[in-house]
């Protein structure tokens, strides 16, 4: 537990605490971590256990699978190369990434995959970084010909049903290149695929693997000593397994243990979209310097103009209204989350009230059972950690209440 109330009430911090170890007793989440921090000394709860059948006590150092969590960390690496000019927000990504040059483009969405027209415009830059150039997951849409042919060739999901992908860059980018878009470049802003391509892109203009640079110029000069796309040998005893209770009856089941399991040794694929691990203390710093303008104790990570990007709604107002229907029409599978407005650079960005969090706002969740946030308005960093999967409500309505009390915790 931090010290101090911090920007805090005491009664809020306790109420705070009392809620999510409801959750923890309920035995629907078998542990939790939760850091909240209001530009101050952080405050933690560590609550339950890594199993659900008991065992060792969740810490505040204990890992957790990000999911999509990632994506808001993972896009800093390509900031770092628009700071350096290395890559130009319009730029063509054909010289880098040939797969994506000279895209066919459904007549419609749903349609036969070769039912097709050329596209408009070479992909951007942007499109990556915004969500839009043309491809993504859309679970409103199961039975379409393009999701399908997604799982299928393994650009979404491996074999034994889990969502992270199984083959290497470059033959990942070839399976993907066979593909038509859904939509035309810039057109529409769709889930997770980009963040994926994003990650390719910057291991390819870099000539380094995609976490190696993430390394040298994200976690290392914040001091994210517990963050990448696999758990060591020597931290594995940190990593709690990962459970996707079944949808029907909540009987827990493992999805993926800690040794032995998808994330304890090197991936193939450095997954962009999904595949980083880390801490609570770990996320506080990245979002901490998001909050400061890309600023970390006193070292420049990003350039002030490069933050706030990141973090400001990029979706123009048609394009805006699509991801607000999509996130409507998807309440039902999402549990009440997503329910934000905008989008930035590998994250949404609050643009309506839709809940006690303030416009602005910036962060994602992921579908490990993690929400990840901060407020400029109110200098404050939210993290919640479980590894118990949204195949069932219960780690979104556990976020629900973390956020529902954090706000209530204020104190001016």
């Amino acid at each position: 537990m931090g010290t101090g109330n911090g920007g805090f009430s005491e009664a809020g911090l306790r109420r705070l605490r009392e809620v999510l170890a409801r959750h923890v007793e309920s035995g629907k989440i078998p542990g939790l971590v939760a850091l909240v921090s209001r530009g101050g000394q952080p405050h933690v709860e560590a609550l339950g256990t890594m199993r659900h059948d008991g065992g060792a006590p969740m810490r505040r150092d204990t890992i957790f699978r990000m999911a999509s969590t990632t994506k808001p960390v993972a896009a800093a690496a390509a900031m770092v190369l628009l700071d350096e000019c290395r890559l130009r927000l319009d730029d063509a990504v054909d010289q880098w990434l040939p797969e994506l040059a000279d895209r066919q483009v459904l007549k419609l969405p749903d349609g036969p995959l070769d039912d097709t027209v050329p596209a408009h415009r070479p992909i951007t830059v942007r499109d990556l970084l915004s969500s839009t150039f043309g491809l993504g997951i859309d679970m409103t849409a199961k039975g379409s010909p393009i999701l399908g042919a997604l799982f299928e060739q393994g650009v979404y999901g491996q074999p034994d049903g889990w969502l992270l992908p199984e083959p290497g860059p470059d033959e990942w980018m070839r399976r993907l290149g066979e593909l038509p878009l859904m939509y035309q470049p810039g057109e529409r802003w769709q889930y997770n695929i980009s963040n994926d391509v994003l990650g390719v892109l910057v291991a390819r203009v870099t000539g380094q693997p995609f976490e190696t640079f993430l390394r040298e110029r994200i976690f290392e000069p914040l001091g994210m000593k517990d963050t990448g796309f696999h758990v060591p040998a020597d931290k594995i005893d940190r990593l709690p397994p990962l459970y996707a209770p079944d949808w029907q009856t909540g009987k827990f089941t493992v999805e993926d243990e800690a040794e032995g399991g998808h994330h304890s040794t090197p991936p193939a694929f450095q997954s962009g979209g999904g595949g980083l691990d880390s801490t609570a203390d770990d996320y506080h710093a990245y979002f901490r310097m998001l909050l400061n303008h890309g600023m970390h104790d006193g070292q420049r990570i990003l350039s002030r103009a490069a933050a706030l990007l990141m973090t400001t709604n990029s979706l123009p107002p048609e394009q805006l209204a699509a991801r607000e229907a999509w996130a409507r029409n998807a309440v039902h599978q999402g549990y009440g989350l997503g329910q934000h407005g905008g989008w930035g650079f590998g994250m949404a960005v609050r643009t309506y009230r839709s809940d006690y969090a303030p416009v602005g706002q910036f962060g994602w969740d992921g579908g490990a059972g993690t929400t990840t946030y901060a407020d400029p308005e109110n200098q404050l960093v939210g993290i919640l950690l479980t590894q118990t999967g949204m195949s069932t409500p219960d780690s979104a309505r556990a976020i629900h209440d973390f956020w529902t009390t954090l706000y209530q915790a204020i104190e001016d």
